[in-house]
């Protein structure tokens, strides 16, 4: 039967409706068009039924319901006597999701923001939301100051109902800051103002931080930097009347223009206290460093009140209220601040847990806790906590919560969240570096050995000039109160001549065993007792070794000496580094002295003084700058028995040169040369015949500048594990105690001048690689020497920073 009236007819994603009031008994209700949605589930859509008395509008009603459940692109509706005839056209599903000429959005970030309103493969395709879509990303774009930029969604029907997505982005390029104009300035000059800026319209090479391209975000970031520029001299009144942003006709420049109203300069009358100061009036206003006559800024005011929620922090008082309020006296430009303090309840820790510690023991963690459980809340603590967790170099991250307990306004949980670093392995394998050729290890080496916070090892390494095998235990927690208890076994075959060094063969073995106690927070002492057998042969004739010979009574042919000494060692280190793997702040030091008691074999001391400075540059420590130096000296004491003067034996010699000391020189070879014995013209007094072979010096020092900078490429996921670096490297290495002359009076070489310093400079790359840490340098010698031997390219696998 043919239908005898249009009820209602709607278009793609909209309704129309036929004009008729007449009603009518629905009998029977007819769809058209499923494909993908069942019969079933498209009536319970409907809120009409088989028998239902409807109306045009009760149809209408009936198409939105159809419409809301994001099956249909389209639908019809038609009566045919009293059935309904519901004709749809149901919205395509997603087969596949593309996207072409994207370069400042990652895909991953377009698939997660696609997913986040429900558009992914095997979904059905709504129109509305990909429009949506489209001008969101274009508002991202004209953001960052790309104002050609278009995102046009692409739909591509497909066999069975199902449809291709693609987004194709054209980005064009970025509009550049033209001008920057100032309107009302009259303190500060336009140059004074810009210079504050990071949009700038002209960039200097040298500038890394300034930008020409414009983006929304940045220019607010400088409005707020310009008005605490005003703040912080002493205009209170500032403000910034009118932004405007002008765009050029081909949408590639931006001219910014600022009208601001600086107001007058006010200074401090005077700072007062009020409210609840829980009877420590003195200690807090000890805090105020603001001056009565000094100019207002609004830094100082900020460091204040953050220095009273801090001292009150430590009370207890977790969440205080401080705010300050001025009172202008505008006669006389003077201000008088008075600062309210609410600290509110005080606060107590009920628990401390920890997360993501799925190696070491709860109990590692909670030993280094300066906060109890039971005791108020004291912010100081949970920070030292936090930081001393991170000096563990156990843990690549470390964060803390607080928690308010619900059900009470007085007591809060901690939740310490970390993530474990490699803190050791089980290994076996190859390892590679310019400076050791191929080597081969084994071993057990776990600073963090089975959770406990123990330092255990058992290694063998042989590479081209040196084969070892060791064993060594400490527990930094001994005792409860944090004396620690190590020691270690070794034995050691050293090829000098492998490495760089003026021949010889040492054998040696040995044993130390060490206490240490905590000073305080940052510092920290250890002695030692140790002993070691060195076996030294295949000796060239050079001066230094023939002069160690001599004065310990072993003849000019003696190919073998054998030497024991017992020692004692003490040490102080102080670390305030806010992490123990790749910090980015703070300051680490070093003093060891190590002396052999009288009696053994070679009578000598060495002292030594490592210093590591860590500035960071920006806010969120992407950029820092380190400082690192080193100075040591060594020498004999007493005197032998044939009454010689005891010198520092050769094979405790300083070197320098190498990716641990100076970059840019080949390893162990900066400093004193070996001086040779001929004797060929007869006689007992043999010339002396420089050379290049390195001898090393009793006397080192080595300083170090770093810029820190984030790795290029590198994800998120690994920034914590790798780390790129750009360096200055400078050093000496001399001998206070040898003053070689040739016959006619001249110097071989001058051994006792530390001004002989070399300087490098290149980039370096550190990453903790599945295969251990990974070493890479370049550098490139900027002063040298006759007899230097430079090495542009070092890399090393399976060595310690």
């Amino acid at each position: 039967m043919a239908m005898k009236k249009l009820l209602v007819a709607s278009l793609l994603l909209s309704s129309s409706m036929a004009q008729s009031a007449e009603q009518f008994v629905v009998d029977d209700i007819r769809f058209e068009g499923l494909q993908r949605v069942t019969l079933g589930a498209a009536l319970l859509q409907m809120p009409v039924r088989v028998g239902d008395n409807v109306d045009d509008g009760d149809i209408s009603g009936m198409i939105q319901s159809l419409f809301a459940s994001g099956n249909f692109e389209d639908i019809q509706v038609f009566r045919d006597g009293n059935t309904l005839l519901v004709q749809v056209q149901e919205r395509p599903t997603i087969a596949s999701i593309t996207f072409s000429g994207n370069k400042a959005i990652k895909e991953e970030q377009l698939t997660e923001n696609l997913d986040a309103s429900r558009v992914r493969i095997g979904e059905s395709l709504d129109r509305t939301t990909l429009s949506k879509i489209e001008k969101g990303l274009e508002d991202f774009y004209y953001s960052v100051g790309k104002y050609n930029a278009t995102v046009q969604a692409v739909v591509t029907p497909l066999p069975r109902n199902r449809a291709d997505l693609k987004f194709v982005f054209t980005e064009g390029v970025s509009a550049e800051i033209q001008q920057i104009n100032f309107i009302g300035n009259n303190v500060f000059s336009d140059e004074d103002l810009r210079d504050k800026f990071k949009l700038q319209s002209e960039v200097s090479w040298w500038n890394f931080f300034a930008d020409k391209k414009y983006q929304k975000q940045v220019l607010a970031g400088d409005l707020e930097t310009l008005r605490s520029m005003y703040l912080n001299n002493g205009y209170l009144k500032y403000r910034l009347d009118s932004t405007q942003v002008a765009i050029s006709p081909d949408k590639k420049g931006v001219y910014i223009t600022l009208k601001v109203d600086e107001g007058e300069q006010y200074k401090v009358d005077s700072v007062q206290l009020r409210g609840n100061l829980l009877g420590k009036s003195a200690e807090l206003e000890a805090l105020v460093a603001i001056n009565s006559g000094d100019v207002y800024s609004g830094a100082e005011v900020t460091a204040l009140e953050e220095a009273l929620k801090r001292k009150l922090g430590e009370l207890g008082y977790a969440y205080p209220q401080v705010n300050t309020m001025p009172d202008f006296d505008d006669d006389n430009q003077q201000v008088t601040l008075i600062i309210n303090v609410e600290p509110g309840k005080r606060i107590y820790v009920r628990n401390i847990a920890f997360s993501g510690n799925t190696s070491t023991k709860d109990e590692v963690l909670r030993r280094e806790m300066r906060q109890m459980e039971g005791s108020w809340l004291n912010s100081r603590s949970v920070e030292r906590g936090k930081e001393r967790l991170s000096r563990t170099g156990f843990f690549e991250t470390v964060d803390v919560q607080t928690v308010r307990v619900p059900g009470t306004d007085d007591q809060v949980d901690l939740q310490y969240s970390v993530k474990e670093a490699n803190a050791g392995n089980i290994n076996f394998g190859v390892g590679y570096g310019t400076e050791s050729g191929i080597s081969f290890q084994a071993g057990i080496q776990q600073d963090n050995f089975l959770g406990t916070g123990n330092r255990f090892g058992i290694n063998a390494m042989m590479n081209d000039y040196q084969k070892n095998v060791s064993l060594e235990y400490r527990d930094p927690y001994f005792t409860l109160d944090g004396i620690s208890l190590g020691g270690k076994v070794y034995y050691n075959e050293f090829e000098a001549s492998d490495a760089n060094i003026s021949d010889y063969t040492n054998q040696s073995y040995g044993a130390s065993l060490t206490w240490g106690f905590p000073f305080d927070e940052l510092n920290f002492f250890e002695f030692g007792l140790g002993y070691d057998h060195n076996k030294i042969s295949n000796t060239q004739e050079y001066y230094q070794i023939e002069k160690f010979k001599q004065i310990h009574g072993f003849d000019r042919g003696d190919n073998v000496i054998d030497l024991d000494d017992f020692n004692w060692s003490v040490s102080w280190t102080r670390n305030n580094l806010n992490r123990g793997y790749f910090p980015t702040a703070g300051n680490h030091q070093r003093a060891s002295f190590r002396m052999t008691v009288p009696g053994s074999d070679a009578q000598f001391f060495k002292a030594q003084y490592d210093v590591r400075q860590y500035f960071p540059l920006t806010e969120d420590h992407d950029y820092s700058l380190l400082l690192r130096g080193r100075v040591g000296y060594g020498n004999g004491y007493g005197t032998t028995d044939n009454g010689s003067d005891q010198l520092l034996p050769f094979y405790e010699n300083y070197y320098a040169g190498g990716f641990s000391t100076l970059r840019g020189f080949r390893s162990n070879t900066v400093g004193p040369k070996a001086v040779y014995l001929d004797y060929s013209g007869g006689g007992n007094n043999p010339d002396l015949i420089g050379s290049d072979d390195a001898a090393g010096g009793n006397a080192v020092a080595l300083a170090s500048m770093e810029l820190i900078v984030p790795t290029p490429f590198a994800s998120l996921e690994v920034r914590n594990q790798i780390r790129t670096s750009v360096f200055v490297d400078a050093g000496t290495v001399w001998d206070t105690e040898y003053d070689l002359r040739d016959s006619d009076g001249l110097y071989i070489h001058d051994y006792s001048d530390p001004s002989l310093i070399r300087a490098s400079y290149g980039a370096a790359l550190q990453w903790m690689s599945p295969m251990g840490p990974l070493v890479f340098s370049v550098a490139k010698p900027i002063k040298k020497y006759e007899g230097d031997d430079e090495e542009f390219f070092t890399f090393t696998i399976g060595r310690t920073f």
